[in-house]
């Protein structure tokens, strides 16, 4: 059996005193793996699960002493050098699919369930997903939604998008990042809001104008699904202009416009909204639109499994660095299973491996 994601996570540290560990770093790490992927979401169910998969974990790890307890994992998951492990698993991620033309999303989430009792330090991840392949590339950690700005440059640098393509929402949209991804070979997709008001105010006025918009390319899309019917209009136009009028927005090639009407199949109200984007891709109106669309995988795909299938929001892991050590295993949980073309939604795998050795070595051999 392949040791995986085992092997990249060699540049972990392990602090504890040489010659006094019971139980080595790498068996923790698989044990805490295996239980999550087995649907484990504390300590103590880890402990269980790994317990009851002793005799199968020892076909990858001698195990010795046996499987840590929970009171030991908790305590291991909070002095790890986090930093370490995310390289780790950035270093695992990129060996399992080589990235094609595909989009990666670069999003947010807070793990509600990590906030301390006085209310503060609340886990915030920006975490890169390829929305093709289904998969986390890599994660960064910050303070708070407002230090994304610095988080996703530092994200992007630890990895390979060369030829990829970089979609970030509003809060994302600065002009080192833009600068960043094409500096490593990339093209971006930025959402416009307020926080780049004369960006924004350009593009609002240049679509309002019926001449302007006369000029854009335009790609309709019709939706049916979900009790609604959805229409999604893209208006999109060269943004020579408007490269010239910001010149220090680097590789600005198009701007677009999406319009998605909304209507309830069932009450018949409506919904109207338009999105603006900045790109350096040139102005393909589906391109764009397919680039937009396939951003929000990371909110309809990762951060519902994560919220939904994994409890994450629910997770009263809080102390030091276990949050995030942890939430990076449950990322790579969510990886392993993601490959597996086995036919069942992610719970039912989750399932299937707690009570099939057989699934479980398919899945860890992959």
């Amino acid at each position: 059996m392949s040791r995986g994601f085992l092997d990249p996570t060699r540049v972990v540290p392990d602090h504890r005193i040489a010659g006094m560990v019971t139980y080595p770093l790498d068996e923790v790490l698989l044990t805490t793996l295996v239980g999550v992927v087995c649907g484990a979401d504390d300590w103590e169910e880890i402990e269980e699960v790994a317990t009851g998969a002793l005799d199968w974990l020892r076909a990858f790890l001698p195990f010795e002493n046996g499987i840590a307890t929970a009171q030991t994992l908790r305590k291991i998951f909070r002095l790890l050098d986090p930093a370490a492990l995310e390289q780790g698993f950035a270093a695992w991620a990129a060996s399992m699919r080589p990235l094609s033309r595909e989009v990666i999303a670069v999003d947010g989430k807070t793990s509600r369930g990590s906030r301390q009792s006085d209310g503060t330090g609340a886990l915030h991840l920006v975490s890169a997903y390829a929305t093709e392949a289904g998969l986390v590339l890599g994660q960064r950690a910050v303070d708070g939604k407002s230090n994304e700005i610095t988080a996703i440059p530092e994200l992007l640098d630890k990895l390979n998008i060369k030829g990829t393509i970089i979609s970030i929402d509003a809060m994302g949209t600065q002009k080192a990042i833009a600068a960043r991804i094409v500096e490593k070979g990339a093209d971006y997709v930025l959402a416009l809001k307020g926080n780049q008001s004369s960006l924004h105010d350009d593009a609002k006025l240049f679509f309002a104008d019926p001449v302007c918009a006369a000029t854009c390319a335009c790609e309709n899309v019709l939706d049916v699904g979900h009790g609604r019917i959805e229409e999604r209009l893209c208006h999109a136009a060269d943004a020579s202009w408007l490269a010239e009028r910001h010149p220090e927005w680097k590789g600005l090639r198009s701007l677009a416009a999406i319009t998605a009407k909304r209507i309830d199949k069932k009450t018949g109200a409506e919904s109207l909204e338009t999105r603006f984007y900045i790109s350096s891709l040139p102005p393909d109106p589906k391109a764009l639109l397919d680039a937009v669309r396939a951003h929000w995988g990371i909110e309809n795909n990762l951060h519902w499994t994560l919220d939904v299938i994994f409890d994450e929001d629910r997770c009263q892991t809080r102390k030091d660095h276990a949050p995030r050590n942890f939430a990076i295993i449950r990322h790579v949980a969510f990886n392993i299973l993601k490959a597996d073309d086995s036919k069942g939604s992610m719970h039912r795998k989750r399932v299937r491996a707690s009570i099939n050795p057989d699934f479980r070595t398919k899945l860890f051999a992959a």
